[in-house]
């Protein structure tokens, strides 16, 4: 037990947040998508922003699981294929600006690609529910690039994918189901860029990440739980909200 709290030598204070972000990880994949940018910032206060990616993805990965176990029918499959080739394009992007961007500078970049996001989904609500959704290619390859440069350089994804889908207008479990298998193909592919380009995953912090598979596990039930109980409105309108919390926390 000493030799692995001395993996990483975390306060008691530090354990507490870092036990609630694990619940947080589980609920985000299973029901509310944007606490993503609320445990991001925060595990990388804790682990430094460069390091906590390492850290994180394994985690997100374990609960990508739950996700596509419970929500696997319900992903509408047409916006995930649009996605996923720009992703990678987002992808060379974000490793080739890595050793560009000082540790700090990570933060402030994904919170300016994040109010970028939030932009583009006021101006689309601003047009009104009796307009057209944009279906034009760039606007999938606008959010596919910044959803894989932002989920490459601190897996922060979360709020990007959000403002797609709910410009879009999916139904909350097609909205929950389609990021679930987006970002379970999508954290599978990290992992070993992760590993062998950036370094940054180890035994350490895979062991770390396996002893908060119970806590994702809960927070994954309770996301289910919370998808269940509340109403289209409120669901969006707690998207919104988390997703601009997520971008002002990254600039504290």
């Amino acid at each position: 037990m000493t030799d692995f709290l001395n993996l990483y030598p975390l306060t008691a204070w530090e354990w507490c947040v870092v036990i609630a972000c694990g619940l947080l990880i589980g609920m985000s994949k299973t029901g509310i998508n944007g606490l993503g940018m609320v445990y991001v910032p925060i595990l990388a206060m804790i682990f430094g922003a460069k390091p906590s990616t390492g850290i994180l993805l394994p985690m997100l990965c374990l609960a990508d699981l739950f996700a596509v176990a419970y929500y696997r029918r319900s992903a509408a499959w047409k916006y995930i294929i649009r996605l996923i080739p720009w992703s990678l394009v987002g992808f060379g992007m974000a490793l080739f600006v890595d050793h560009l961007i000082p540790d700090k500078g990570f933060k402030t970049l994904i919170g300016i690609c994040i109010f970028a996001g939030i932009g583009v989904m006021a101006w689309n609500e601003y047009r009104g529910k009796g307009t057209d959704v944009p279906t034009a290619w760039w606007f999938a390859a606008l959010f596919g690039i910044l959803g894989g440069f932002t989920t490459m350089i601190g897996n922060a994804a979360g709020p990007i994918m959000s403002v797609f889908l709910l410009s879009v207008r999916l139904p909350k479990t097609s909205f929950v189901g389609t990021a679930a298998w987006f970002f379970m193909i999508i954290n599978y592919l990290k992992l070993p860029l992760q590993y062998f380009v950036w370094h940054n995953i180890s035994v350490n912090t895979l062991i770390f990440d396996v002893t908060m598979l119970p806590v994702i596990a809960v927070g994954a039930w309770l996301g289910i739980i919370f998808v269940k109980r509340v109403s289209e409105k409120i669901f969006r309108i707690i998207i919104y909200s988390l997703t601009l919390l997520s971008a002002i926390l990254l600039f504290l």
